[in-house]
């Protein structure tokens, strides 16, 4: 079985009201393409992931975003859902976690409302993106352009708009992980 990203170590930052296929579908296809994956939370234990408004699975945390630094991996998953980038946007030890994967000039990909933590970041200013809808206006007041995609992939930041974009966004993080040194 090819496994291109042997040797490469994700980090999917998420808490509590995650959307559960947005976190794992990606999990899958990067874990079946050879990666490790840690699940990077605000506090060890559990989160409660949702699907859209009904409360789903229950996933276990892996790292605690504080005791945790970019150098630690290669690239990061930001899934989405409504209450878990709202919340972690005012996390300071989460925001500083996904600065520290833009100044380290490594992959970050976010779908759906998970840009909220990218805009707080204050990380998008000059760049492309796409996100749910609702946060056009919030991406454009932070100093990006903002597109109508399935997927976009502004220099490693590699964005997506729902649900139904997930195959091309796991493709297109395959890709960038693919060919990153």
């Amino acid at each position: 079985m090819d496994a291109p990203l042997n040797g490469k170590t994700v980090a999917f930052l998420a808490t509590h009201g995650v959307e559960q296929i947005e976190l794992t579908r990606p999990w899958k296809v990067l874990q079946g393409a050879g990666a490790t994956l840690h699940l990077v939370s605000l506090k060890q234990g559990e989160i409660d992931a949702f699907h859209h408004l009904d409360r789903a699975h229950s996933f276990s945390v892996d790292k605690v975003v504080s005791e945790v630094t970019a150098n630690d991996y290669d690239a990061l998953v930001l899934p989405g859902g409504v209450a878990n980038p709202d919340a972690l946007r005012l996390d300071k030890d989460a925001v500083s976690f996904v600065k520290h994967f833009f100044n380290s000039h490594k992959p970050v990909a976010a779908i759906c409302h998970a840009p909220w933590l990218l805009i707080e970041a204050d990380v998008i200013k000059g760049r492309t993106l796409t996100s749910f809808p609702s946060l056009q206006t919030d991406i454009q007041n932070a100093g990006a352009a903002w597109v109508d995609e399935k997927v976009c992939n502004d220099n490693g930041l590699i964005t997506s708009r729902n649900p139904q974009d997930l195959d091309p966004f796991c493709a297109r993080i395959l890709e960038v992980l693919s060919k990153k040194e």
